[in-house]
């Protein structure tokens, strides 16, 4: 990844590397909590919701090329279950590692005179600037990796009754009596015929009572 433009020591996932030097070896543990930016997770399916607290544990250490960045984020999820639609939370971890490259070294950490010569390079590489780097995009990329596709409820979940969208679980000896569809319209034609000799037998009935008037 190319170098960001002007990273904000302001910003909760912007850390400052100052104190690490340019000594290989150096070592920084650091523990923070932060509030979730927006959209971290999987969209539409489940995620960490909008300023929900992040616990974050890093340990930097300085090497030839940059900082090596080593941690792990948790937080507590949100989403649907993809079975029986109910919501459902549930607790994330997701650990991370990265190299932070300083803009004027290259793979060997050695000094070059004009950095970024190399464009595609640039690309799959973080980098450092003036001492700081930025920890979101490593932190989506992780957070998306340690959530699940389909998240459920429960293992077991049953999900929902194809027939009338009733929620199995809490009905576990829910169903529906199963009809062939073979003797479905011989069903429905001998109702036809019982309603037709009932009309036939009430039509009758006053006549008799008139013959036995007379």
């Amino acid at each position: 990844m190319a170098p960001n433009a002007r990273l904000d020591h302001r910003n909760p996932l912007v850390f400052d590397t100052d104190e690490l030097g340019r000594r290989p070896g150096a070592l920084q543990r650091l523990t923070r909590s932060i509030e979730a930016p927006k959209d971290l997770g999987i969209q539409g399916v489940v995620g960490v919701p909008e300023g929900a607290p992040v616990e974050l544990e890093l340990r930097l250490e300085s090497v030839m090329e940059g900082v090596l960045v080593t941690g792990t984020a948790r937080a507590q999820a949100e989403g649907e279950c993809v079975r029986c639609l109910e919501p459902l939370q549930l607790d994330v971890e997701a650990d991370f590692q990265e190299l932070f490259t300083y803009p004027d070294a290259d793979d060997r950490g050695r000094v070059i005179a004009e950095p970024g010569d190399d464009a595609e390079d640039d690309e799959d590489r973080f980098f450092l600037e003036d001492g700081l780097f930025d920890l979101e995009p490593l932190l989506r990329d992780a957070v998306v990796l340690a959530l699940p596709m389909q998240p459920v409820c429960q293992e077991d979940c049953p999900g929902l009754c194809a027939e009338c969208g009733a929620r199995l679980a809490d009905d576990p000896d829910h169903h529906h009596d199963a009809v062939d569809i073979r003797w479905a319209a011989l069903q429905g034609l001998a109702g036809t015929m019982q309603d037709g000799e009932k009309d036939e037998m009430s039509g009758a009935e006053p006549g008799v009572d008139e013959k036995q008037e007379k």
